[in-house]
């Protein structure tokens, strides 16, 4: 039934309310990294900074350590997520297509597993960590960030690969593919907007993970960008400018994956509610 205009007009106010309030944070955190030091310690806040500069972001840029930190980010959050896809789906189509026994058990542990909060599992993973000697290096970071990410990443595209109708692998099949082929062939297309939305999703929780990154790494060469940010406090004195500039260069990398996805983002968002 089509909305009178008043209506729409009504809801299209709602909806950029409800935009700017969610886009303000961010508005502040780009005009807070523009403005001199003096500005953002003023009492008085301005929407727009007059005395514009990029210092801020040269100090953070040229902060000891940025790129290495910038390094290891991108290594354990890309690996893990890619982990995490490949043992997903591994997973996800098995648990989707066959019947077996103990599977609901597994998925309902699973579910279970993704409900945990992972400051539970933090002493756990440690003494593990430790015993296996993997403590202070970069896989052991990239090893928990898979685990932490892949109960979500099973449960995503257990819902995603349900929506697929097994007829068409069928089809396939029917018409010489073997079932690993029709699983190829015409499932795994298929399958890309999930596999994107739940990669966006494990690329965020891995991206800003803090605790794991600050304990599990001792040396300073093998830390991750967030505790990076954390260096632009100290028990003197806060560098506001500093720490807004580095949170605008922070969220870069994870902006741009976001455009590159974005496309298959909204289809697969939707997609994944079908069945599960």
């Amino acid at each position: 039934m089509r909305k009178s205009l008043p209506a729409r007009l009504g809801l299209s106010a709602v909806g950029l309310l409800v935009a700017l309030l969610f886009f303000f944070p961010t508005y502040w955190m780009f005009t807070t990294a523009l403005k001199t030091p003096g500005e953002v310690l003023s009492p008085k806040y301005d929407l727009i900074p007059f005395s514009a500069t990029v210092e801020n972001f040269t100090s953070a840029l040229t902060k000891p350590g940025f790129l290495t930190y910038l390094t290891n980010s991108l290594i354990v959050t890309v690996g893990a997520v890619l982990c995490a896809l490949v043992a997903g789906v591994l997973a996800a189509v098995p648990l989707s297509r066959f019947k077996f026994r103990g599977r609901k058990g597994f998925l309902l542990l699973v579910l279970v597993a993704q409900l945990a909060p992972v400051e539970a599992l933090f002493i756990p993973m440690y003494l593990l960590m430790r015993d296996a000697g993997l403590l202070n290096t970069l896989p052991s970071l990239l090893l928990i960030y898979f685990v932490t990410t892949l109960p979500f990443t099973i449960w995503m595209l257990y819902g995603f690969v349900n929506g697929i109708p097994y007829e068409l692998e069928e089809a396939a099949m029917i018409d010489g593919c073997s079932q690993a082929g029709a699983f190829r062939r015409v499932t795994l297309p298929l399958l890309g907007p999930g596999l994107v939305t739940t990669s966006v999703f494990s690329f965020i929780t891995a991206w800003n993970e803090f605790l794991f990154a600050l304990v599990f790494m001792r040396d300073k060469d093998k830390q991750t960008l967030p505790v990076w940010l954390s260096s632009f406090k100290t028990a003197f004195s806060i560098d506001w400018g500093g720490i807004m500039a580095a949170s605008a260069i922070y969220a870069v990398p994870a902006l741009i994956f976001f455009l590159i996805v974005q496309r298959k983002l909204v289809s697969g968002m939707t997609a994944g509610a079908v069945k599960g």
